[in-house]
């Protein structure tokens, strides 16, 4: 049997964090599909192609590693793509609280897939997504929180502007 996992996240920007719970997974599954999901409550600041260009990019060499887009519910993807699994990273009580509601309302809805969370390492413990979009508003160097590729490509976009 094939363990075929889902990390799903709209990747607004791909951070460190989200490159270290990936590469931490990969001796736990044979195939990864990183999703970007369609979240009705978030509006991203990155256009999905340049999300899906990112995460192409940082994760080229990583043969279990495949990049998806999907909408609906993730549950819904995971049977699609035969996965049993749904990753998730988590920083701290206040990710594990949300996470775990999430992770019940999941396996309600099926009970054949479960969550696998992963603790970020430490390094990574400050780091979301939103506070990465706040320095980047305001004009600050996110650089120290994202993958080079994804760093390089927002400089050259606010050097343009």
């Amino acid at each position: 049997m094939s363990h075929i996992a889902v990390f799903p996240g709209t990747f607004d920007p791909l951070s460190l964090g989200h490159v270290d719970i990936v590469k931490r997974a990969l001796h736990l599954f044979d195939t990864i599909y990183l999703a970007i999901g369609t979240n009705m409550n978030k509006h991203p600041m990155f256009s999905l192609d340049l999300r899906l260009r990112w995460l192409k990019t940082v994760f080229k060499d990583y043969d279990q590693v495949r990049i998806d887009t999907y909408h609906g519910l993730t549950v819904d993807f995971c049977k699609e793509k035969n996965a049993a699994y749904i990753l998730r990273g988590l920083r701290n009580t206040i990710d594990f609280e949300y996470e775990k509601t999430i992770a019940q309302l999941n396996n309600k809805l099926n009970p054949f897939i479960e969550t696998v969370f992963i603790m970020c390492n430490p390094a990574y413990h400050a780091i979301n997504s939103s506070a990465i979009r706040d320095i980047l508003i305001n004009r600050g160097d996110a650089s120290a929180f994202l993958p080079p590729e994804v760093a390089m490509d927002i400089q050259k976009s606010v050097e343009s502007h």
